[in-house]
């Protein structure tokens, strides 16, 4: 493996002003079908890996590869810091734990989730990265997520249910039924309160991770009014779904052709834009814009509405970060209140 530099096209005061900015090429040696970044926490004396300035932390990116291998590389320098070996076959999603432990979830095709904890030193006998492998699926698993509080981990498996994991004891949860086809895409609510699940059935459901119980269905019906169909028949089949980072609208991608935004509360779309090939979807995390992934290579860039949070939400979404639904249940607080704070007011 190796790292190609170009730098950027400014010229010499430009560079200076930006910092000698440069386009980096990781060369991974295989297909790339997961990326997922972290922070390395600063390095303290005498501490060699990454190879980052005493005191100052470090941007780390993991690559999973056609081979089964991750590869994680230390972004500013392009150095690769080592291979994560153990999966079988393509690893197709990758996903580090928002609390920046360094803990890296994986997903593979060979029907297994791997749980790495990148702190460790891998050379140590007895001491490998790999912490457990997770196994209950009888699919290619698609995709994986770790909620925003870092308890539970969802993944989905092209399988009419999904599965949902605790990250403490890396034990299944539950199984979350109610598709009528292969779940392909799942994403948390930036609370960790709802989860979603999208579905080549053109439906996303909404859950209560906690509960399991199904809050609301978003059904994906054909516009012909916006798009013009070249064939007589055409699949909704959703590909993948992504929360805004405030929490209060979902993207869509399906294989109509639409990019879609939903609010929370709605039963509808509030927006559309048409694109072809899409595959995945993914919020700006400082909201406003969306980035799409298309089968021809491209990447696109979509404005997306943005919302001021009302103090209702603002306050639900706070509690919820550190209450499960049990305990807000358990408050000495009115009905409507609960179902508030529960999202069952929809």
């Amino acid at each position: 493996c190796k790292t190609s530099e170009r730098k950027s096209r400014g010229g010499k005061a430009e560079a200076r002003s930006r910092g000698a900015a440069k386009e980096k090429t990781l060369e991974c040696g295989q297909i790339v079908w997961g990326l997922a970044f972290s922070a390395w926490p600063a390095a303290g004396p005498g501490e060699t890996e990454p190879a980052c300035a005493v005191g100052l932390p470090c941007l780390i990116l993991a690559t999973g590869l056609n081979d089964g291998q991750i590869k994680v590389w230390e972004v500013q320098t392009g150095h690769l810091l080592f291979s994560l070996l153990g999966h079988q076959d393509v690893v197709r999603d990758l996903s580090f734990a928002p609390n920046g432990s360094l803990i890296l979830v994986s997903a593979s095709r060979d029907k297994t989730l791997r749980v790495w904890d990148l702190s460790r030193d891998g050379r140590s006998p007895g001491r490998g990265r790999q912490v457990q492998v997770l196994s209950g699926h009888v699919q290619w698993v698609y995709c994986c997520s770790i909620s925003p509080d870092c308890s539970m981990l969802c993944s989905a498996a092209g399988e009419k249910s999904a599965l949902l994991w605790s990250m403490r004891s890396y034990t299944l949860i539950r199984r979350l039924e109610g598709h009528q086809s292969s779940v392909v895409s799942c994403d948390f609510s930036p609370d960790s309160a709802l989860l979603v699940t999208a579905s080549y059935d053109a439906c996303v459901i909404m859950w209560d991770p906690y509960t399991g119980e199904q809050l609301r269905t978003l059904r994906h019906v054909p516009l012909h009014s916006v798009v013009d169909y070249s064939s007589e028949v055409h699949t909704s089949s959703l590909r993948s779904v992504c929360f805004s980072p405030e929490g209060l609208y979902l993207a869509t991608v399906a294989d109509d052709r639409l990019l879609r935004i939903w609010a929370l509360e709605l039963r509808s779309p509030v927006a559309f834009a048409p694109m072809t090939n899409g595959l995945c979807c993914m919020y700006f995390p400082h909201g406003g814009f969306i980035a799409t992934g298309t089968r021809d290579g491209h990447v696109q860039f979509w404005t997306a509405p943005r919302v001021l949070s009302s103090l209702k939400h603002l306050c639900r979404k706070a509690l919820r970060t550190f209450l499960t639904t049990y305990q807000v249940l358990a408050l000495p607080i009115p009905r409507k209140l609960k179902e508030f704070l529960t999202y069952r007011t929809f």
